[in-house]
């Protein structure tokens, strides 16, 4: 007898409440045991102008290897970012060796673009960690890249056009199953942002109003808490309901408290609210 116990493979950011630390407590406040792997150490995120950054990828694998002979096993993977094809590459031959259920963030862009450390070799080589996953989380501009289709106009998307990227993409993995975050649907006036999921088939829209700028870390938290709750049996629409209505909880107390956005979410204030 044992908690449920998953690998986070991400970064592990001291200041801008983003990547580990944030994923961390929220996992564990749903009681999930909870072990990273980082792929780098940073002082803040890269949305500050100065910033400490040490490459872990030179010790992803003895770090794999370490749990591996200490007999770990792990109910489930959840990759976030990832820096190079080298890690990319490490991170394949992790899941190869597991049989835990397998959760990827492909963490490589918004608002249409691609991020500048991502090279053509990295975005091909994310496309191959699909063929493993149970449950993909992409924004629109990843959805786009993982299948190499245009990006929308503005980022406005119909819903018609959304099914068709979560089907294309659930039939790459083995589990069919796709979230495709933060989306501005054609028919909405703006005031309201979608979370579009493909179940194995289902289709299902998850709206929340849309609540002032970009913050760091909402990713990471929404994953975090859509993750948690399906390892604890939730089902995937109220899994991903949850997730948005604490993103914006906390998005909302973050607009109150006034806080620059690369401060990212004030979540310690909703932490209790996970159950």
């Amino acid at each position: 007898m044992r908690q449920t116990r998953i690998a986070l493979i991400n970064d592990f950011t001291g200041f801008g409440r983003c990547s580990v630390t944030i994923e961390l407590p929220i996992l564990s406040a749903l009681k999930i045991q909870v072990c990273p792997l980082p792929t780098a150490i940073l002082s803040v995120h890269t949305g500050f102008d100065d910033y400490f950054l040490d490459d872990f990828t030179d010790r992803m694998s003895a770090y794999i290897d370490s749990w591996a002979r200490n007999g770990l096993m792990f109910d489930a993977i959840a990759t976030g970012f990832l820096g190079s094809v080298d890690q990319i590459e490490i991170v394949k031959r992790f899941i190869e060796r597991s049989d835990g259920q397998i959760m990827i963030d492909p963490v490589m862009g918004d608002h249409g673009r691609i991020y500048a450390s991502y090279t053509k070799k990295m975005c091909v080589e994310m496309r191959g960690l699909l063929s493993s996953a149970d449950l993909v989380t992409p924004n629109l501009t990843e959805a786009c890249e993982l299948l190499g289709v245009s990006y929308p106009e503005g980022g406005v998307i119909s819903d018609s056009k959304l099914a068709t990227l979560a089907a294309n993409i659930a039939a790459r993995t083995r589990g069919k199953r796709v979230v495709i975050t933060g989306v501005t649907l054609d028919f909405d006036d703006g005031t309201s942002i979608a979370n579009f999921v493909h179940d194995r088939g289902k289709i299902n829209l998850v709206t929340v109003k849309r609540l002032g700028l970009d913050r760091s870390g909402t990713g990471d938290a929404f994953f975090a808490v859509l993750a948690g709750y399906l390892l604890n049996g939730c089902d995937l629409i109220d899994a991903v309901r949850k997730a948005a209505d604490f993103v914006s909880e906390c998005i909302e107390y973050a607009e109150r408290l006034d806080l620059p956005w690369n401060h990212g979410l004030p979540f310690e204030e909703f932490l209790t609210t996970l159950k």
